[in-house]
């Protein structure tokens, strides 16, 4: 793969597993946390706003010390989740940061717990300006807040709970290998290399691939089933001791949105499964099948499928977001330059991409495994949108740096559809912008249309699990359904699909995390749209969203685009663009298709 070698350099962090550094800072936030508590503990109610200030501003620095260290350690782990010094590294960084964590949770409890009066006089003060979007967030999860023991036992008990059970899911999916006949050749490959043949050409191989890595994760069933029934148990027992309505509320808390505005999107996604099916029947007609399997949508429209190295893929995404905004340039070839990507496949790596941030003192760095498919541009693109979002938003404070998960999508699926456009733009080949058109629309149902069904299957297997141990067949059972509402009579499923909510990294690292894709992409096409409309008057307006960070809400800071997505029309607009994007297509069909 032309990947290879291309690794993060994490030195910016530390030398190494055994710099002496790594105890240093993990000694030193033990102490400035203890520090910490003796000055303030008790006090936070009577302390005047600049006071408060100067604590919240130590209670940065603290958290953003302790947490570097097993920052590093699971950037380690990640790359490499057979690694032994890691998974030490990485174990012992978690429970040192739990110490820190436990000796500041005093902190925003006693603001949580502020009288009223008190609570208004401090946030309305100038000298708390830039941190009152904060306070007022700690305060909404007062109703469900526990008392400070409870809290410091909950965050114990999660050491040897979800956080293992999630690192015992990425050893064990790092570590599964699958043989295939490939080119003539048996080849014994990872769950990534995998995953890439759904993009060959040749429908027998992208169904026995598939079938392989889903039959090697259902071998391992017993221990699957048995990590997602301990993480559903956990959450709702969690729930229950905080008086949580539902398991999706804490989400919806941390995300910023209300319920009601989630439910609207999620009901408007499914209204239009439709548009997703047309484009599966028109995709069935593109390759010459009568019906497409699940195993097809991916697809290449031509027999030799177009590979792109890494080189050119770095050159097409970086002349797209310089096409866009100079600064997106700037900031993206910073991350090539100063090695924050790892894209190199390889075995024991963890499934998955994902942009990683420490907070504004601290670039983020890059992980996906690049196997030379279009597809893996897009992913090279979303990723480096967060890393940019980051970047952006670097001049923010610790407090208001990490933006929401819907607005964090927005810049990730933003970065993908510039780059869409800027091929598109460069291309005059019919039957080269016909591939970009399928791959924009794969990128889009895959974004909207798929995740809103992850979401919907891990609702419904959270409310399954309230009643009994949810079995593998039970929980098949509820995937199958979901899928099937999507793909209709347009797409047949492989049997072995029933295991396809097995291999999924979000279902065991962040809860209900897939709305925050369905959210983001529809709100990205409607910003598109604006770029389109406004033209370069848009950039700064964009930028500016992006550098606000988690400063506030996503819908205050969504307003200053004139975006209303409490509106039940606004997620009509972006179901309108990717009607536009399939008449498109199909006008790109000689003979047209009607």
């Amino acid at each position: 793969m032309s990947a290879a070698g291309v690794s993060w350099d994490l030195a910016t962090l530390y030398a190494g597993p055994d710099d002496p550094s790594l105890e240093t800072d993990l000694r030193e936030a033990q102490r400035a946390a203890d520090d910490f508590g003796v000055r303030y503990r008790g006090r936070v109610a009577t302390l005047a706003p600049d006071e408060l200030a100067v604590a919240i501003a130590e209670y940065e620095a603290i958290e953003e010390r302790g947490r570097r260290p097993s920052f590093y350690a699971s950037l380690l782990f990640a790359a490499d989740t057979h690694d032994e010094t890691a998974k030490r590294l990485s174990e012992r960084a978690r429970e040192a940061w739990v110490d820190v964590v436990n000796g500041l949770t005093f902190f925003e409890l006693e603001l949580k717990d502020l009288p009223d009066e008190r609570h208004a006089v401090l946030v309305a003060s100038p000298a708390l300006a830039d941190c009152r979007h904060w306070i007022d967030g700690l305060r909404r999860l007062r109703p469900h807040t526990l008392s400070e023991p409870e809290e410091r036992v909950i965050n114990q008990k999660n050491l040897t709970g979800r956080d293992t059970l999630a690192r015992i899911f990425d050893e064990l999916s790092g570590s599964l290998r699958f043989r295939l006949v490939v080119d003539g050749a048996e080849r014994e490959l990872a769950a990534p290399d995998v995953l890439a043949l759904l993009y060959r050409p040749e429908p027998e191989l992208r169904e026995r691939a598939f079938t392989v890595l889903l039959e090697g994760f259902a071998a391992q069933g017993v221990v699957l089933t048995g990590i997602f029934n301990a993480l559903l148990q956990d959450h709702r027992l969690e729930c229950n001791l905080r008086r949580f309505p539902d398991p999706v509320t804490p989400t919806h808390l941390d995300n910023e949105v209300r319920a009601e505005t989630v439910e609207a999107m999620m009901v408007a996604t499914e209204r239009h499964y439709g548009l997703a099916q047309d484009y599966f029947r028109l995709k069935a007609t593109l390759v010459g099948l009568p019906r497409l399997k699940n195993t097809d949508v991916y697809a290449p429209l031509d027999a030799a499928p177009r590979t792109i190295p890494f080189e050119e893929a770095r050159r097409l995404v970086l002349s797209a977001f310089e096409g866009f905004a100079p600064a997106f340039g700037t900031l993206a070839r910073t991350f090539f330059d100063e090695r924050r990507i790892d894209a190199e496949p390889r075995p024991s790596k963890r499934l998955g991409a994902f942009c990683a941030s420490l907070g504004p003192s601290a670039n983020p760095f890059v992980l996906l495994s690049y196997n030379d498919t279009p597809r893996d541009v897009s992913t090279l693109a979303h990723e480096l949108g967060h890393a940019l979002h980051d970047r952006l938003a670097g001049h923010q404070r610790p407090i208001n740096y990490q933006p929401p998960l819907p607005l964090a999508e927005t810049a990730s699926t933003f970065a993908e559809l510039v780059l869409t456009h800027a091929l598109l733009e460069q291309e005059s080949d019919p039957a080269v912008r016909r591939a970009l058109l399928c791959a924009r629309l794969e990128d889009t149902i895959a974004t909207v249309f798929r995740q809103n069904v992850l979401t919907r299957f891990e609702m419904a297997a959270h409310e399954r699990r309230r009643s009994s141990l949810l079995g593998a067949d039970e929980l098949g059972d509820l995937w199958w359904q979901e899928n099937a509402r999507l793909y209709g009579d347009a797409v047949e499923m492989i049997p072995a699909y029933r295991w396809g909510w097995s291999y999924i990294p979000h279902f065991v690292h962040s809860r209900f995390y897939c709305y925050a894709y369905v959210f983001g992409e529809l709100l990205v096409l409607a910003l598109y749209q604006r770029y389109q409309d406004d033209g370069a008057a848009f950039v700064p307006r964009y930028l500016d969203l992006l550098a606000a960070g988690g400063s506030d809400a996503p819908d205050v800071l969504l307003r200053r685009l004139d975006i209303d997505v409490d509106d039940a029309a606004f997620w009509e607009r972006g179901f309108a663009v990717i009607a536009s994007l399939l008449a498109e297509l199909r006008r790109t069909v000689t003979p047209p298709l009607s």
